[in-house]
C-alpha cells in the first residue's frame, strides 16, 4: 500500500531559503510541495487552490511587518483543519508565543539539521504540538507569553479591541467614531475602559501593551 502523501505550502520571503526548504521537503516520499511563495497574499491564493487536501503550511516569521501573524490567524480561521508550523531562525520567545497564540500548531527553527526539521514537520502532521529548536530555558517564557495574551484578550470586549485596532492607525476619537459609526463620546468611554483594563494611562501606552500582547498589530490588515 503506498504511503499517504501530505501537501506542503511553504511561505518564506527569502528566495534562497525558500528554495532550499522546498527541495528538502520535496525529497520526502510522503510529502508533496504544492506551492512555495514569498508573501502572505500569495500564500492565501495557493491555499484556496488546495483547500480540500490535507496540508501543512510552513509560515516564516520574517514576512513583512506583521504579515506572519496575520496569515497564521487567517489560515486558522478560514482553514481550521490545516496544520500550521511557524518557522524562524533563532526566534525570540515572544515571537514564538505570539505565533502559537494566533493559531500555529508549533514552531520549528530553520537552523535545525535537515533530518530534525523534516521530523518536526512529520510530527506536526501526526497531530503533535511541536517546539523544535528553542532552548529549553525559553519554553517557560513561551508558555507565559501565551497565557499573558489570553488574559489580555479576555479582559477586552470585542468592541474595545475594535476601537483599539482603529486607534492604532493614529486616528482621533472623532475619526474613530466616524469609522465605526458611533458617537465620539462612546469612543472616549471605550478608550477609558481600555486604559483601566490594561493598567495604562494613555493611548500610546495602551497600543503598546496591546501590540506586545498580540491583540493589535500596527498597520493591521483587514
Amino acid at each position: 500500500v503506498p504511503a499517504r502523501r501530505f501537501g506542503v505550502i511553504l511561505v518564506e520571503p527569502l528566495p534562497v531559503v525558500r528554495a532550499g526548504l522546498a527541495r528538502l521537503l520535496a525529497d520526502q516520499r510522503e510529502l508533496a510541495v504544492l506551492a512555495d511563495v514569498g508573501t502572505a497574499d500569495d500564500a492565501l491564493q495557493a491555499i484556496e487552490l488546495h483547500r480540500a487536501e490535507q496540508v501543512v503550511v510552513l509560515v516564516g516569521l520574517n514576512l513583512d511587518g506583521d504579515d506572519s501573524y496575520w496569515l497564521i490567524r487567517t489560515i486558522r480561521e478560514r482553514f481550521p483543519t490545516f496544520t500550521i508550523l511557524a518557522c524562524g531562525a533563532h526566534a525570540e520567545a515572544i515571537s514564538i508565543s505570539r505565533a502559537l497564540f494566533m493559531g500555529a500548531d508549533g514552531f520549528v527553527d530553520k537552523n535545525l539539521e535537515a533530518a530534525e526539521f523534516v521530523s518536526s514537520v512529520r510530527n506536526a502532521l501526526a497531530g503533535e504540538m511541536v517546539l523544535a529548536g528553542p532552548p529549553k530555558e525559553s519554553i517557560r517564557a513561551i508558555a507565559e507569553g501565551i497565557e499573558h495574551r489570553r488574559e489580555a484578550e479576555t479582559r477586552l470586549t470585542r468592541r474595545e479591541r475594535e476601537v483599539l485596532n482603529v486607534a492604532a492607525e493614529g486616528l482621533t476619537a472623532r475619526e474613530i467614531a466616524q469609522r465605526l459609526g458611533v458617537r465620539e463620546r462612546t469612543v472616549t468611554t471605550h478608550l477609558g475602559r481600555i486604559y483601566g483594563k490594561l493598567g495604562v494611562g494613555s493611548r500610546v501606552a495602551a497600543i503598546r501593551a496591546a501590540t506586545d500582547s498580540g491583540l493589535v498589530s500596527l498597520g493591521a490588515r483587514e
